[in-house]
């Protein structure tokens, strides 16, 4: 399921964090300032202002009413391009069981569906085998490689770029997961 991230959700949210912090850390976004990253708080509001002004879509992941991650639809752009970028994260002790790619899928599924988007990119390390296999079970479409795009862990780092259209999914993304044997396991 996903859900909109709360403010409530912090203790859940700060301990999935810690608990995960070694098999996180090497791909979150750091401050190129060296700036401290915000609070929980601080985050949420952020968020939250972003999501009303109509530029990202914060989700809590849940599996049977465990909060076992995130995924932001983010830099939401409406007009001539109607695109967004997709980022997530998973609790190690769910990854490889079709979490993140059911949960990509639906989130696809909103943004062309609901919201009316068109366009629909996630940008990864190369070195993230498990991201990548995300969008390569989804038949997201490679698009290259973007040099030094995010500062991670003190650099500027290269990431690939992935997208699809809703024309590439008619049906729908999740459909076509499911259509081919994609799901929970």
């Amino acid at each position: 399921m996903l859900r909109p991230l709360r403010r409530r959700d912090r203790p859940v949210w700060e301990e999935l964090r810690r608990a995960n912090a070694g098999w996180l850390d090497r791909w979150e976004a750091t401050s190129p300032t060296g700036a401290p990253p915000a609070s929980f708080l601080q985050y949420v509001h952020t968020l939250n202002r972003q999501a009303r002004a109509g530029q990202s879509l914060p989700w809590v992941v849940e599996l049977d009413g465990e909060m076992v991650g995130q995924l932001t639809v983010s830099s939401i752009t409406r007009g001539s391009f109607c695109s967004a970028s997709i980022g997530y994260w998973v609790s190690e002790h769910v990854a490889g069981r079709g979490v993140i790619p059911m949960a990509v899928a639906m989130a696809c599924d909103y943004c062309w569906f609901e919201a009316a988007l068109h366009r629909i990119e996630i940008n990864i390390r190369p070195e993230n085998l498990p991201s990548l296999r995300v969008v390569e079970k989804l038949g997201f479409r490679d698009e290259g490689l973007r040099r030094r795009m995010l500062h991670i862990q003190g650099d500027w780092r290269d990431h690939r770029s992935f997208a699809l259209t809703v024309e590439e999914v008619p049906g729908g993304l999740l459909r076509r997961w499911r259509d081919g044997g994609g799901g929970l396991r």
